[in-house]
């Protein structure tokens, strides 16, 4: 059995304890939280769980194999450090950390220990993203030429981040998943509509080498939820709507073509340049399993054959150094900064 404690009990916690206990192979012994009201509710329900206060608890307990960190952002290093120094392997919620230092230090000392780290960005676990990393790698899709992403809704906002660090990392995960270069240059404008401590409006476009540009619209104020992806490549064309319920991904044959001055199919001037393709739409089957059911399982697997994760410190890094160059971004109204 994995022996597990989970460090945070609020809005992301409560779904972690659920999938844990869920899984055969995990036993949850610690949900440690600040709030002593969250904890007696738990405890009503699962009485044979440990519930301290005090995190330190939960990580001097030699019989713990797995600390997930569900806790404010400030505070994933500093746990997620003496989590890894008293041995234990660590799951943290996204983003990873405050900054890329402080990921680069955790993932050092992660190496040191021979332990893992799990950033649980979730929807590398869904069905739908799988699925595109499958059509990508069987070279169905060809190059990638451009990634869209809207992500926007009302509320819920934030007190400890803005909108682009609590929206984005779930795009910016998806995006370092299926396109395997890595950006050069990012650029981010925003807006302090409600409140002057975080934007809460942002537009974001990362540019990579060979001319690939990524563009996000993240917003806590849209009179609608909008979670949809376009993947744009130069055989076939996917787009990821998340809220639609049987129909998470349609795959567009369309595309456009240059053509040569000696094509004999020019009709017109125009078409000299461009010739589109309009072919059919393909809505592929996708896994319908819980997003966070098959990342615990993968955790198991990656705990119990010593396999590299899916979504391990570096892919948090690389979140990571986008989120800190879109704060570099904001300071000058949206100039483009490299990516160390």
């Amino acid at each position: 059995m994995i022996n597990i404690g989970v460090i945070g009990y609020g809005y992301w916690g409560p779904n972690l304890v659920r999938n844990f206990g869920e899984n055969p192979d995990i036993d949850v012994i610690y949900v440690c939280d600040r709030d002593e009201v969250r904890l007696a509710n738990l405890k009503s329900k699962m009485p044979a769980v440990k519930t301290p206060v005090d995190y330190m608890e939960v990580l001097r307990d030699d019989n713990i194999n797995l600390v997930a960190i569900a806790t404010p952002v400030a505070t994933h290093y500093q746990i997620a450090k003496d989590a890894l120094t008293l041995g234990k392997h660590v799951l943290i919620e996204k983003p990873m950390t405050l900054n890329v230092k402080q990921a680069l230090e955790l993932i050092e000392l992660s190496k040191r220990q021979g332990l893992h780290i799990f950033v649980d960005h979730t929807y590398l676990f869904t069905g739908a993203v799988k699925k595109i990393k499958e059509l990508y790698a069987a070279g169905e899709m060809g190059d990638v030429l451009f990634f869209d992403s809207v992500r926007v809704n009302l509320g819920l906002f934030q007190s400890d981040v803005n909108v682009i660090w609590d929206l984005a990392p779930h795009d910016f995960s998806i995006m370092a998943y299926l396109i395997e270069k890595e950006p050069t240059e990012v650029s981010a404008i925003g807006a302090k509509r409600l409140y002057d401590a975080f934007e809460d409006i942002a537009y974001v476009t990362v540019k990579f080498e060979g001319g690939l540009i990524a563009h996000f619209h993240v917003n806590w104020m849209s009179p609608v939820k909008i979670r949809r992806i376009i993947v744009g490549a130069s055989k076939k064309m996917v787009v990821f709507d998340d809220l639609s319920a049987d129909e998470k991904i349609k795959v567009y044959d369309k595309g456009i073509r240059l053509l040569n001055n000696n094509d004999n199919e020019k009709s017109s001037v125009y078409n000299t340049l461009i010739q589109y393709r309009v072919g059919d739409v393909f809505i592929p089957k996708v896994e319908a399993k819980e997003a966070l059911k098959v990342e615990v399982a993968h955790i198991v697997d990656c705990l119990k054959n010593n396999a590299t994760p899916i979504s391990d410190g570096y892919t948090g890094l690389r979140v990571m150094k986008l989120l800190e160059a879109t704060n570099l971004s904001l300071s000058k109204n949206g100039a483009f900064v490299p990516i160390g």
